[in-house]
Order: structure tokens, then C-alpha cells, then sequence
């Protein structure tokens, strides 16, 4: 057995390369972190409180949108506070947990997109049957799975990497406790690990991003078959929104995880992270009111009330 220092504690680097954009950036990033959370705040009280959007598609927009407050509040308010004192101590287990919840919100994303695509296929290539095949009932499994499937799938990866040894430095090179991250720093076999790793990249991963394609499949051909131009647009427009939030996500992960290793891979991985992290959230509740009527109404009824009362 060799003799190591167990680490207890990790130091975030975030973006300390560039020490003069400190506040600046602290600045940038607090605007668009209020800008995401109210923003999706708004989405869930207006989907919870206007009736006509106690639909299947707002229901898992609502998930969405808690998704995307709940994975900016686990990892922002510590790259602000680094950013405003310095203070880029985190401990063992708070880094732990931070990473745990991350992989965990982010592979939820990914099944609540799923489930939606699969809303949309039953919309708009069985319509007639889409209250019965999607019902109440339905939507509210289809989420559970989701939440309890993303958080257990990433338990066995956590206890593993809370096992390991971390001994020849406790300095992360990013601007949270991102999982490549951590593991660079270990000094323990990872190669455990790495079967673990890649079978969940498949399932949490490849496996929804296949479901999701095949259902715009189905799509696509149904909405061709549509004679009507008028009818066509209709149609493309029920599902227009999900599909830029999925190829929006899709490649920013891509962009971010599937990225070629060196040794600065994770300094190159910061930008599309913070893309992933900061910037989705804020365009999600954009795209969605934009592209949706109903919400659009919601909205303006919402404010109307407020500026009346």
C-alpha cells in the first residue's frame, strides 16, 4: 500500500486565467443567472396557475423549467461567490454532492425531453387518441420515472469516485465540480470506473437521443403527408420549440463531453459548460413563449391581472 495524503477539501479554479474579468464576469454571470431563474419561475407559475395549460406538453415544460432553476442553483452561486471573494474552497463532500446532483439534473433533462418528443409523436401522428394515450396519469409516470431514474442511475458513479483516493492534487480546473474533472485528479485505478461510465453515456445519453430522433422520424413523415400547406405549418409549429431545445442541448453536450481529450481538455470545456449551464436556461422560457400561443396568452392575462390589481 502506498503512502498517501488523503485530500478533504478541493480549490475550484474557475476563471481565475483571467484575473482583471473577475468582476465583470460576476457581473455578467448574476444578470444571467436571475435572468434563467426568473425566467423559468415564471414558466411554472403561469403553467400551475392558468387552467388552459394543465396540458401534457406545459406539464413537462414545468419540469423543464424546475429542471433548469434547480441545476443553475447547484452550481452558480458558488462560481459567484468565487468570482466576488476568491473563495474557491469547497469541501470533499460538498464537492461530492455538487457533482452527484449536476449528472443528476442533467440525465433527468434528458428523459423529460424524451417524454415530451414522445407527446409530440402521439399529437401529431395519433391525434385522435392523444387525450386517452396521454393522459393525466401518464404524463405524471412518465416524469417520475424520469426524476427517480436520473437520480438513481448516477448513484453508483458517486459512490465510486467518493471511494477513490485523491492525493496528488486537490486543484480543479474548472468552475465547478464537474465529474471529468474530478476524476483527472485522482490517483486511484479509474479504469473501475470507465465501463460504468460508458454504460451509462448509452443509456442516459445515446439511448434518449435515439428515442427522441426516432420519434421526429414519425413526425417528420406524418407531417409530409399533410396535403395543406396551412395544415403543414400547424403541425410543425406544435413541435418547433422542443426541437430547438433538443438540438440546442444536444450539441452543447456534444460540444462539452464528446470533446477529443488533451491535457487542457477541461480549460476548453468551460465555455460550452457555461453555455449548457447559464445560457439554455435562459433561452428555453424565450423559445417556448415565443413559439407557443397559449403561453403567450397566459402571460399577458398574468400581467393584466398584476397591473389591474
Amino acid at each position: 500500500m502506498e503512502n498517501h495524503t488523503s485530500v478533504t477539501e478541493f480549490l475550484i479554479l474557475g476563471f481565475s486565467e483571467f484575473p482583471q474579468l473577475q468582476l465583470p464576469l460576476f457581473t455578467l454571470f448574476f444578470l444571467m443567472y436571475l435572468m434563467a431563474v426568473l425566467g423559468n419561475l415564471l414558466v411554472i407559475c403561469i403553467v400551475c396557475v392558468d387552467r388552459h395549460l394543465h396540458t401534457p406538453m406545459y406539464f413537462f415544460l414545468a419540469n423543464l423549467a424546475i429542471l433548469d432553476v434547480c441545476s443553475l442553483t447547484v452550481t452558480v452561486p458558488k462560481l459567484l461567490a468565487i468570482l466576488l471573494t476568491a473563495s474557491n474552497i469547497v469541501s470533499f463532500g460538498a464537492c461530492i454532492i455538487q457533482m452527484y446532483s449536476f449528472l443528476a439534473f442533467v440525465e433527468v433533462e434528458f428523459l423529460i425531453l424524451t417524454a415530451m418528443a414522445y407527446d409530440r409523436y402521439v399529437a401529431i401522428c395519433n391525434p385522435l387518441r392523444y387525450s386517452i394515450v396521454m393522459n393525466k396519469r401518464v404524463c405524471v409516470v412518465l416524469a417520475a420515472v424520469s426524476w427517480v431514474t436520473g437520480f438513481l442511475e448516477i448513484l453508483p458513479h458517486t459512490i465510486v469516485t467518493a471511494q477513490f483516493s485523491f492525493c496528488d492534487s486537490n486543484i480543479i480546473d474548472h468552475f465547478f465540480c464537474d465529474f471529468t474533472a474530478v476524476l483527472q485528479l485522482s490517483c486511484t485505478d479509474i479504469s473501475v470506473i470507465q465501463p460504468m461510465t460508458f454504460a451509462s453515456s448509452v443509456f442516459s445519453g445515446f439511448t434518449p437521443f435515439l428515442l427522441t430522433l426516432t420519434s421526429y422520424v414519425f413526425i417528420i413523415s406524418s407531417i409530409l403527408k399533410i396535403r395543406s400547406r396551412e395544415g403543414k405549418s400547424k403541425a410543425f409549429s406544435t413541435c418547433s420549440s422542443h426541437l430547438t431545445v433538443i438540438i440546442l442541448l444536444y450539441g452543447t453536450m456534444i460540444g462539452t463531453y464528446m470533446h477529443v481529450g488533451s491535457d487542457n481538455s477541461t480549460k476548453s470545456k468551460k465555455l460550452p459548460t457555461a453555455m449548457y449551464i447559464l445560457i439554455l436556461p435562459i433561452l428555453n422560457p424565450l423559445i417556448y413563449s415565443l413559439r407557443s400561443k397559449e403561453l403567450n396568452v397566459a402571460l399577458k392575462k398574468a400581467i393584466r391581472r398584476k397591473t389591474a390589481g
